[in-house]
């Protein structure tokens, strides 16, 4: 008992020390419910206000803030309370006693609740957080990244000081989250070799993350976008990661990621169905001009007509509402879906007019171009916009401003250029893009075709103009050392211009720099040789040669846009059984992998070039896949979805007609009487002429038949019949299509047969095709695959086939009527009797 008095008097002394050691401000601002009792409790206890408690009550202000949703936010009310004022005074005097991650979380928190940049406050916790960057823990050097990227310190020495932390430290970070947000805000400091590295480090890190946690997957996509790196595998999987969350995502987060993947070029199928159903279940409960604003901007593209429709009127009825960026929003939503509701393009129109004074200068131009593309009807408004982005194009210094500002006032009505437009876009010429000169190219080719004063020759304000723009676009390309970037500058150029003044000088950088094509950008030179349509047979043998020995390098979907220009462009390269196996090895295990309409695209892109592997034939013809195309399709906007149809058809066409051993049945006959129902229905002046010769050269025009319908709906320009001693037959019946004296095509009395009726015996079919220049290569007289395509299946279909080329036709030695009358009966009858 004795023993016990000296333990229970001890335990009585801890217990007083311990309730006197008691922090009863801290406790008080932990329970606090509200930012009014953070400040009451401020305002009572300034005089013993420690660091330790400025740092909780910033942060139980800031916390009360995140925690509702964003309109609902009071950050004003508690940036201007008197007591908040307390609060960053006290903070700025105690400075020096907070900890390493106090510091940086009140530099974070008082920039979420809107501290400006320049206040003192900031700048000296800023100076602080930058003498202890060093020992910084990893989260709280991640979050100060953030604050500086937030303030646009992008590529300030500070940033520039964490990247080499982080280059430095990047094995020991084994948090995505830290590992991501810094990323992004080091983005635009990352050398090739760290980029790389932190791609391989994210890679592995987010097979180990929460899948539910998909913000983390959302800042690897931002960090790709900021760095313009297609890394297609790294891609895929941050997209499987968010699909995981699209049920649970609102309207902003989706048209976030939208948005990223669109800068990305990344359109994933089940990334679109996932977003439409959920944006579909979201259009209730978006009653606010800013939420539906998201639905409306991401949704409206990819709806049919009557959820099309459903938005558009809501539109209508919240339009008043709209702030100046939901404004804007709106307009570019309607042209991207080619909007045709004339109220709503009216009345948009009217509220982004009454916000004109706060937009920025892209921002006016952006509502321009929108306005013009919708066909909007208002004199006025036009030329008030029209003043509006003159004056910002007069006061700008910045390239992309200035070249975005000058195509838009090329497009608006009665576009002129004026001496001071011509000294501004004078002024920027040598420091702007191949893309940016090609836009130049584009709008003084509008003004030159819309100048009142024009004569003959053009102005020599714009010859002068031209010729700056020509010398600038060729030092560009002439001094070019690097590969990816000619290759980043070229992905979106093409036009007139870039075909006639500089093609054949990028085809010969592309071959100076050719050293530097690999298995990481072979699909890019190859998309540019396809888009050009230019043959470069060196060029195509090193890709080819890259292919084949890095195949296993080169992403699985990436081998579509490596094979399309041999392809299109009908070129073998060495070995081209062996660069073609190689291809189809390497996609074949991921066929099911394959957004739907890619691999429409690549199986027709092989058809083509006369390669059918059955895996792929089996997987594409199944009503399965059929199934998951057509709701892919209804996602895609118009021109895309009518592209995939139509090579669908085409896909269909050739394996019926190539490998009926497939038993791919034809179920695309009503599709081909709808096109050809919707047919411009006319001839060239060309083929006039080559119908008028072919009668004459035949005996008789009854001899000769206009636009025939074949089996699988191919339309043969001329066909004719020869019998066995080769003199033509005359049809038993008159073409049912004449040429009228415009040109036009018209059906005569008789529907078109779509089966050859049959021949005499040892009679010839023949059919006549006009090649015109779209069916060869830009620098030579190289035929394209597609139409040997063609020549193919009507030779399948019984027919002998005569390709006229246009440059035969055209040339100085068929300049008369005999001579062209020569040269059809050589093509005919020679041919057919050789």
């Amino acid at each position: 008992m004795f023993r016990l008095r000296p333990v229970a008097s001890s335990l009585r002394r801890s217990l007083r020390v311990g309730a006197a050691s008691r922090d009863q401000v801290l406790e008080q601002l932990q329970v606090c419910s509200g930012e009014e009792q953070v400040f009451e409790l401020v305002g009572k206890n300034k005089a013993k206000l420690t660091a330790r408690h400025v740092g909780c009550a910033t942060g139980m202000l800031w916390q009360f803030q995140k925690e509702r949703p964003q309109m609902l936010r009071t950050v004003e009310h508690v940036k201007n309370h008197p007591e908040f004022m307390t609060l960053r005074v006290l903070a700025e005097n105690k400075i020096s006693l907070m900890d390493d991650c106090m510091l940086v979380d009140v530099l974070y928190e008082v920039l979420r609740l809107s501290v400006e940049p320049h206040d003192s406050l900031v700048q000296q916790l800023i100076s602080e957080a930058w003498l202890r960057s060093d020992r910084l823990p990893l989260t709280s050097l991640s979050k100060f990244a953030i604050c500086l990227h937030d303030q646009n310190l992008h590529h300030s020495p500070l940033m520039g000081h964490i990247t080499n932390i982080l280059a430095q430290k990047l094995s020991s970070i084994d948090d995505v989250r830290i590992l991501s947000a810094l990323m992004i805000s080091v983005s635009s400091l990352v050398s090739p070799r760290l980029r790389d590295a932190l791609i391989s480090k994210v890679d592995q890190l987010l097979d180990t993350m929460d899948p539910a946690k998909y913000n983390n997957a959302r800042r690897v996509v931002q960090f790709l976008r900021n760095i313009k790196c297609h890394h297609r595998p790294l891609l895929e999987k941050c997209n499987q990661i968010i699909l995981q969350s699209v049920p649970n995502l609102d309207a902003e987060h989706i048209g976030i990621i939208a948005g990223l993947y669109q800068s990305l070029q990344f359109n994933n199928c089940d990334f679109r169905l996932a977003v439409k159903h959920r944006l579909i279940e979201l259009i209730e409960l978006s009653t606010d001009p800013s939420s539906f604003t998201k639905v409306f901007v991401v949704l409206g593209p990819m709806a049919n007509a009557e959820i099309r429709e459903r938005l558009e009127n809501t539109a209508l009825l919240l339009a008043e509402e709209l702030s100046a960026q939901q404004a804007l929003a709106i307009v570019e939503a309607l042209e991207e879906i080619q909007c045709r509701n004339l109220n709503l393009i009216n009345k948009i129109a009217s509220v982004t007019q009454k916000y004109l004074y706060v937009y920025k200068a892209m921002d006016v131009a952006r509502i321009a171009q929108a306005l013009f593309l919708l066909r909007y009807q208002n004199p006025e408004h036009f030329t008030k916009l029209k003043s509006i982005l003159m004056k910002f194009l007069m006061n700008s210094v910045f390239p992309y401003e200035v070249t975005m500002l000058t195509r838009v006032l090329s497009m608006l009505p009665c576009p002129q250029l004026h001496n001071d437009m011509i000294s501004r876009v004078d002024a920027v010429l040598t420091q702007c893009s191949l893309n940016d000169l090609n836009t130049f190219a584009l709008s003084i080719a509008k003004w030159i075709r819309n100048d009142p004063s024009k004569s003959h020759n053009a102005p020599s304000k714009y010859v002068r103009l031209l010729q700056t723009l020509n010398r600038c676009g060729h030092e560009r390309l002439h001094t070019a050392d690097r590969l990816d970037l000619v290759l980043e500058e070229l992905k979106f150029v093409s036009g007139e211009w870039f075909e006639e003044m500089l093609l054949e000088e990028c085809m010969l950088t592309l071959q100076r720099t050719m050293d530097q094509i690999t298995w990481a950008n072979v699909h890019d030179v190859s998309l540019l040789l396809t888009r050009a349509n230019h043959l470069c047979t060196p060029l195509m043998d090193r890709i080819a040669h890259v292919t084949v020995k890095d195949i296993d390098k080169i992403y699985f979907s990436a081998t579509y846009a490596t094979l399309l220009p041999f392809a299109i462009l009908n070129y073998d390269p060495p070995s081209a059984d062996d660069f073609f196996e190689v291809c189809i090895q390497r996609f074949t295990p991921h066929i099911g992998s394959f957004d739907p309409h890619l691999l429409v695209l690549l199986a027709y892109a092989l058809a083509v070039a006369d390669y059918f592997p059955e895996e792929l034939v089996r997987e594409i013809f199944n009503i399965n896949f059929l199934g998951k195309l057509d709701a892919q399709l209804e996602t895609l906007p118009y021109v895309l979805n009518m592209r995939i149809r139509r090579r669908l058809m085409e896909l269909n066409r050739a394996i019926c007609l190539e490998c009926p051993e497939f038993q791919v049945p034809w179920f695309h006959q009503r599709y081909c009487q709808e096109l050809q129902k919707n047919g411009s229905g006319s001839v060239s002046p060309v083929q006039q002429q080559i119908h008028k010769m072919l009668g004459e050269v035949l005996g008789d025009i009854n001899c000769v038949r206009v636009a025939v319908l074949t089996p699988y709906s191919y339309t043969v320009d001329f066909e004719c019949v020869l019998d066995r001693h080769h003199h033509p037959v005359a049809y038993s019946e008159p073409s049912m299509l004449q040429i009228s004296g415009s040109g036009k095509l018209h059906w005569g009395a008789n529907s078109p047969q779509e089966i050859m009726n049959e021949l005499p015996p040892g009679a010839q079919r023949i059919a006549v095709e006009f090649l015109d220049s779209k069916l060869f290569c830009k620098n030579s007289h190289h035929i394209k695959g597609e139409p040997l395509m063609k020549k193919r299946h009507l030779e399948i279909l019984g027919y002998h086939v005569v390709q006229i080329p246009h440059f035969e036709w055209n040339s100085m030695e068929l300049s008369t009527q005999d001579a062209w009358k020569e040269y059809l009966k050589k093509k005919i009858f020679t041919q057919l009797s050789s």
